[in-house]
Parts: C-alpha cells; structure tokens; sequence
C-alpha cells in the first residue's frame, strides 16, 4: 500500500506540459489575416510594378540616346537613334551602317506604350559634334517621347534638347515647381 502511495504523489507532482503546434481555428484564423493582407497590397504593388516599368523604359531611352550622342562624337560619324515598337531601340553608324547596341522592349518594360513627337517621328541622327543633324532618309528628327502604361500612376517624358542632350522629366508637375518638372 506504502508503494501506491508514493506513485500517486510522484505523479500529482509532475508539471502539466501545453501541446505543442497550433490549433486548427489558430491556424484557420492566421490563414484569414494573411489573405486579407494579401488583397490589400496586390494592387499596390501591382502599380509599383507599372510605374518600375515606365522609369526602366525612359531611363533606357534617355541611355540609349546619350550613347547614340557620345558614339557620334568618339567615332567621328554620324551615328542614328531609332525607337523600335514600344521602348525598344538601336543605335548605328550611319555609314558603313552598322549596329552599335540594341535593346528590346522586353528588357523590364514590356506593359509599356509610347507616344513620340512629331507624330510618326523615329529617328535622330548626331553628327560628330553630338549636335542633332537632318536624318539620312529625310524624316523628321525624333524630339519627345511619351511613356505611360496601363495601371501606372507616373507617366513620364523624355525630351531631346536643340543642341542633343536627352533629359528625362514628369509632365504631371507643373513647370518650375520641381526639377524633374519638363
């Protein structure tokens, strides 16, 4: 009897452990938080994806025709800047004609439209001072490009001064309130 006695006490006096894990209503409740998070911040972040691809594309214009300037200016010959569909572009000697560099509008803006001036306008040729010159076929010399995309709260612009020099701004800011006002 002595020996019931002392395995009862032994164990009453052992500690009560928690089961370890998650309930399944804790795990229920966690799986609803979530996805309410989740429903806020697709749209949001599917806007920053949006205006990610508008800066990508006119910091790729605004790149590609400041390469087009400085090839004109280092190899001593005329060199064009042609926009492709969309953002994408080239930049060529002009003779013997030749491919410099290319990109695709694939490259990280793909959602991305552009609408340019003068309309129908594609091309711009540098001569070797880097200065804007009549192009080759005789069109009209590319002078501003518009990006916006579908989604996107930030259009923006990419503008070639008289003297070539291609300037990136925001034509929702009024002029003069902001540098990066066009």
């Amino acid at each position: 009897m002595l020996g019931q006695k002392q395995r009862g006490c032994v164990l009453n006096a052992l500690p009560k452990t928690k089961p370890l894990g998650f309930s399944l209503v804790e795990l229920m409740i966690a799986i609803v938080i979530m996805g309410i998070l989740a429903a806020v911040a697709v749209p949001s972040f599917q806007t920053w994806t949006r205006n990610s691809q508008i800066r990508n594309a006119a910091e790729s214009i605004a790149n590609g025709l400041q390469k087009a300037r400085a090839e004109a200016v280092s190899r001593n010959a005329n060199v064009t800047f042609a926009l492709g569909a969309d953002s994408s572009w080239t930049v060529s000697v002009v003779t013997p004609a030749s491919v410099i560099e290319q990109r695709l509008s694939s490259e990280g803006s793909r959602n991305v439209t552009r609408t340019v001036l003068p309309v129908g306008a594609t091309t711009i040729t540098f001569n070797n001072f880097g200065i804007v010159v009549a192009n080759a076929d005789a069109s009209a010399s590319l002078a501003q490009v518009d990006l916006t995309a579908a989604g996107g709260t930030q259009n923006l612009r990419v503008t070639i001064g008289v003297g070539g020099n291609a300037r990136m701004c925001d034509p929702n800011l009024a002029a003069g309130t902001s540098p990066r006002a066009c």
